[in-house]
């Protein structure tokens, strides 16, 4: 399934063995690229794809990123201009995935 944002690589969605659906690298990934940019909207309600700024300032991901899920270990971050990075070297297929900065890993 194609992604349906303006992404500077190539990604996709499939079904994850970690949680329901994942977004994974249709390409290979260079450390520091940025893979595009998160759209939504900004929020104070928590919904399952609501990516928290502050206590009080959420930004719901209304994109395929909203499927990258969670890890201790991510190999891609969301930046405070909701642009998403890779954090490392990604080869083509793995799973994306982001801290959530959940503190029970």
């Amino acid at each position: 399934m194609p992604v349906k944002t303006k992404n500077k690589v190539d990604v996709v969605v499939k079904n994850s063995p970690v949680h329901g659906k994942g977004l994974y690298a249709g390409e290979a990934i260079k450390k520091d690229t940025i893979l595009g940019d998160l759209s939504g909207r900004w929020t104070s309600q928590d919904s399952m794809y609501t990516l928290w700024i502050d206590e009080e300032r959420g930004f719901r991901v209304q994109c395929d990123f909203k499927y990258i899920n969670h890890s201790g270990k991510p190999n891609v971050a969301y930046y405070d201009d909701l642009t998403v990075v890779a954090l490392r070297n990604i080869k083509a297929g793995d799973e994306l995935f982001h801290d959530y900065g959940w503190d029970d890993d």
